[in-house]
């Protein structure tokens, strides 16, 4: 087990990072550090043996939080930011079909199951809506959901 960065290096996280009850002073679940964000890497440490994490510093927010190597990218590479991340929920926005034919009616919930930043046309998402076939959707195809208080309500953002 190598490590891809080293001490002082700048990376970016590629995805929002969350407390996972790990982070002192700060309920579980609670945004720490927003999707795009950069720090320098701070130490080097493993977890279970077989998980390389990285304590980064964000000088921007002043914290030093634990990432894993996936949940981070090198400053310098290439970053278009989106919308949403996998494993959200979303609402479509409007009817998405295959070869003409309506699959999914607008305002049916999936969920994201992978960001896809370099595709041609912008920014898209593979999703899936249950009990049919995983979708390309564009991003401008989907809005977000609110799942807090009663559950999912479509936002349009």
């Amino acid at each position: 087990m190598r490590p891809g960065f080293e001490y002082g290096d700048e990376v970016r996280v590629v995805r929002n990072v969350r407390n996972d009850g790990t982070f002192p002073g700060r309920p579980t679940g609670t945004l720490l550090i927003r999707r795009g964000s950069t720090g320098f890497v701070r130490d080097i440490g493993t977890f279970l043996q077989d998980q390389i994490i990285y304590s980064v510093h964000f000088l921007e927010h002043d914290l030093v939080v634990g990432c894993r190597e996936e949940e981070l990218q090198g400053a310098a590479a290439p970053w278009t930011p989106s919308r949403f991340e996998a494993r959200e929920k979303v609402a479509s926005r409007v009817p998405l079909g295959i070869q003409g034919k309506v699959v999914v009616e607008a305002g049916e919930i999936g969920e994201v199951m992978r960001v896809l930043r370099d595709h041609p046309a912008g920014v898209a998402y593979e999703v899936h809506f249950a009990d049919r076939p995983t979708l390309q959707v564009p991003e401008s195809a989907l809005i977000e959901i609110d799942t807090a208080d009663t559950g999912p309500e479509v936002r349009n953002t």
